[in-house]
């Protein structure tokens, strides 16, 4: 992968050029929330296209926010994995959902998800990382 000019060294400029465009977002959101850690179903979730989803898997994996390894109940297909890197992510995506669920309108939020993560943030946070981390295999890599 190409080594992107750094815009500036600002910590927010740097994040947002590993995952701030939309497409990443819902690849982790993928990831966190419905363990879609296949690429087909990936690319049938939003119907992203298979070039921009490689190049966003890619990105992710070059940042050590992902890791990709052979599916070992289909050796032909991978299985894309959160790191640790990637599961400090977790909290960030969490408040953009409780965010988009308090003030978009018209929203899909889950209503008892939503009730969860209002009445107490960090024990969901600290809940699907814990999940996160037995069905991702994350170890202190």
């Amino acid at each position: 992968m190409e080594e992107q000019k750094r815009r500036s060294d600002c910590p927010i400029t740097l994040s947002l050029d590993i995952f701030g465009d939309k497409w990443t977002l819902l690849i982790l959101r993928d990831f966190i929330f419905f363990d879609n850690r296949h690429f087909n179903q990936l690319v049938n979730i939003e119907r992203i296209s298979t070039n921009i989803l490689t190049d966003r898997l890619n990105r992710l994996l070059a940042n050590g926010i992902i890791k990709k390894e052979v599916d070992l109940n289909n050796r032909s297909a991978y299985l894309y994995s959160l790191t640790k890197k990637g599961l400090d992510l977790v909290p960030i995506v969490m408040d953009i959902y409780r965010w988009g669920a308090n003030y978009t309108e018209k929203n899909n939020a889950e209503k008892e998800f939503k009730k969860k993560i209002d009445s107490d943030y960090d024990k969901t946070v600290e809940e699907i990382k814990n999940r996160l981390i037995t069905t991702h295999n994350i170890g202190n890599r």
